[in-house]
């Protein structure tokens, strides 16, 4: 039997609260130049990471029911191309191939030094939000890991090997420390146990605390209607706002898309598909999709309705994984020979945790601000009435490096764990 490497995701998303934390970086970065160039790893990186988010998406939507969606598409991706860098063959080519990476236009080497400058820049103490993503590995003292998976691990992904005895309670209590302290407390005592056979638990975490750059006001926010379907409802509190916002109005998806910007340059889009119109949104989330969306946006003063919301949800990343064609690194086939001498390892575990916390004064943002004022000559329509008042979509995008950090669907946001 093979001997099990268990792979852990776990993610931290969306407080929304609007004080700033002192940062914890693992490995302060070195200052990565902003200097834009299509040429940079990162930027090479962006199509693929989006491509991957939406089809990942598209997966756990099609699992998930009527329940929320919400999860981090560059946590997930991060992980699995970390442990791609142990592994070989046909094994390889899969992961690459599931997490949508073309190796005819990318190498393997820009794509970690990618995700390499991604944490750098992600990480970066000077930055308005507190944004932190890292990696771990927590390694059974019997077994030994190669070299240079070692030193490329901690190279381009800023991640220590823990040796730990995984026989000992001990070790379960250090990694669950760990994790609750890299979440500020989101998630405690996480792994409950590990299987004998396990010789390696790989963690990434990310966290994200934002301030939306313009509050709502908390004196605004009342319990309102959100319509489940055309027959049911819950009540929740319903913040307000009739501000200038960047929106747009997708006359061939039917839907509306909402840019709220928070300090620093982060950003998050919510868009609010017609009434009976979200698989047709759902279907067409692509990268080109967002792209048109972003540029199609126009400021515009709105009358802005959004609920007041905290929620979570859990996957099995196994589970998802194969149904997307990368079944070889989960089964007795898996070649992770580059990771430890002499030890046939397949991943037995991986699962994928996300929480959202969005309030009044805060939740993530970036993007300009300009008041238009104009000459009265004759009367104007009144603004749009935006209401997310039923299911809708958010994402939560990082401007520097056009990396989708948060991705969901909210269709009830009185349930808290999905």
């Amino acid at each position: 039997m093979k001997s099990a490497l268990y792979l852990c995701l776990l993610l931290l998303g969306l407080q929304v609260q609007g004080q700033q934390q002192e940062q914890q970086i693992p490995h302060p970065p070195k200052h990565h130049s902003q200097a834009d160039g299509e040429n940079l790893p990162h930027v090479k990186l962006a199509p693929s990471n989006a491509d991957f988010a939406f089809k990942l998406y598209k997966q756990i939507r099609d699992e998930s029911g009527n329940r929320n969606v919400f999860f981090s598409p560059l946590s997930v991706s991060t992980a699995f191309t970390m442990l791609a860098l142990g592994a070989r063959s046909n094994t390889l080519r899969e992961l690459y191939k599931g997490l949508a990476f073309n190796l005819t236009q990318m190498e393997e080497q820009e794509i970690h030094e990618g995700f390499q400058h991604i944490l750098q820049l992600l990480n970066d103490p000077q930055r308005e939000v507190q944004l932190n993503i890292g990696n771990a590995l927590f390694v059974n003292d019997k077994m030994e890991l190669l070299q240079n998976f070692m030193d490329h691990v901690k190279n381009f992904y800023y991640a220590e090997a823990v040796s730990s005895n995984f026989q000992n309670p001990e070790a379960i209590r250090e990694i669950n420390k760990y994790v609750e302290t890299k979440t500020h407390g989101k998630f405690v005592d996480l792994v409950k146990s590990l299987d004998p056979e396990t010789m390696m638990v790989l963690i990434n975490y990310i966290f994200f605390k934002g301030s939306w750059e313009r509050p709502f006001n908390s004196d605004s926010t009342r319990d309102d209607d959100f319509f489940l379907d055309a027959k049911n409802s819950v009540k929740v509190p319903m913040m307000h706002q009739n501000k200038f916002f960047n929106v747009y109005r997708d006359e061939n998806l039917s839907c509306w898309v909402v840019e709220i910007p928070y300090k620093g340059n982060v950003t998050s889009l919510f868009i609010l598909p017609d009434e009976g119109t979200m698989k047709q949104v759902e279907d067409a989330l692509l990268k080109e999709t967002v792209s048109n969306w972003l540029r199609s946006l126009e400021e515009r003063e709105i009358y802005l309705d959004l609920p007041r919301f905290s929620v979570s949800s859990s996957y099995d990343l196994k589970s998802l994984f194969k149904k997307m064609g990368v079944t070889e690194v989960f089964s007795n086939q898996a070649d992770l020979s580059g990771v430890a001498k002499n030890l046939p390892l397949t991943v037995s575990k991986a699962i994928h945790k996300a929480t959202v916390d969005v309030r009044e004064n805060g939740t993530e943002a970036s993007a300009v601000t300009m008041i238009e004022i104009s000459v009265m000559s004759m009367p104007f329509p009144p603004p749009p009435h935006i209401a997310f008042n039923r299911p809708f979509l958010m994402m939560v995008i990082d401007k520097l490096t056009d990396g989708v950090l948060f991705l969901g669907k909210i269709v009830n946001p009185t349930a808290k764990e999905d």
